[in-house]
């Protein structure tokens, strides 16, 4: 989740199930081994080297691995449309999606749906602009918590859509969330904000910037790290 990891223009792509996916290649200064990932929205490869590794032993290791990576897209979850007598995800939960032409326009939420009128073929981007403004009202609140318990200010914050992060910092505090974990349990959206936040006393992923973070963030942290791994993917299921 950091942004000063220099990465190779090598433009290498892999060809996995019938799919052209860009391989990323990235320095780590405290990787001790290659280490492969799909991204979240299965659009891309990384592959994590340690400073002093060969990019051509990189893109060797991402290819030896063409079967695990195509069980991986397997796994990708369905495209879901966001239109009435569907769901979507809120907060850790799915909305059905209720839709009458005489109701307001704007989205309103319950436990169970999300009400909205309007034109029916805007009913999906209205959705879309719905979640990316509770997006950034839940980010600000959180960070604005996170950064009084360190004694810092409210830091400038955007939101973000990248492939391959869930938050980033740069190194004067701006942070920028990607506004897809509204969609993902409170903990494990919170967990992102967390963890940005201690990237504005550390910028790096040291002894003490874990610290800031366990202060930050408790012993939930685990659970929302293995949530991203394991289910992240599907907030990207919705909203191309």
């Amino acid at each position: 989740m950091i942004d000063w990891l220099r990465r190779d223009p090598d433009g290498e792509v892999l060809q996995i199930a019938g799919r052209t996916l860009p391989l990323a290649i990235v320095r780590h200064p405290t990787a001790r081994r290659m280490v492969l990932r799909l991204s979240p929205d299965g659009q891309s490869v990384r592959v994590t080297i340690p400073r002093w590794g060969r990019t051509a032993d990189a893109v060797d290791f991402a290819r030896s691995r063409s079967d695990w990576l195509a069980g991986q897209i397997e796994k990708q979850p369905g495209r879901r449309s966001a239109v009435p007598g569907e769901t979507i995800a809120f907060r850790g939960r799915d909305l059905a999606i209720e839709w009458s032409p005489s109701a307001p326009r704007q989205p309103r939420a319950d436990h169970e749906q999300v009400y909205l009128g309007g034109p029916e073929d805007r009913v999906e981007a209205r959705l879309r602009k719905w979640l990316r403004d509770e997006a950034m009202l839940l980010f600000r609140a959180d960070a604005a918590e996170y950064a009084a318990r360190i004694d810092l200010p409210p830091p400038r914050l955007s939101l973000s859509n990248a492939r391959r992060r869930w938050g980033s910092c740069s190194s004067d505090g701006t942070m920028r969330i990607n506004w897809r974990l509204v969609q993902a349990p409170d903990f494990v959206r919170r967990s992102v904000v967390a963890h940005e936040t201690a990237h504005r006393v550390h910028f790096d992923h040291s002894k003490a910037f874990h610290a800031v973070l366990a202060e930050l963030f408790g012993p939930e942290l685990p659970a929302a790290d293995r949530w991203l791994r394991e289910r992240g993917r599907e907030l990207y299921a919705t909203f191309p």
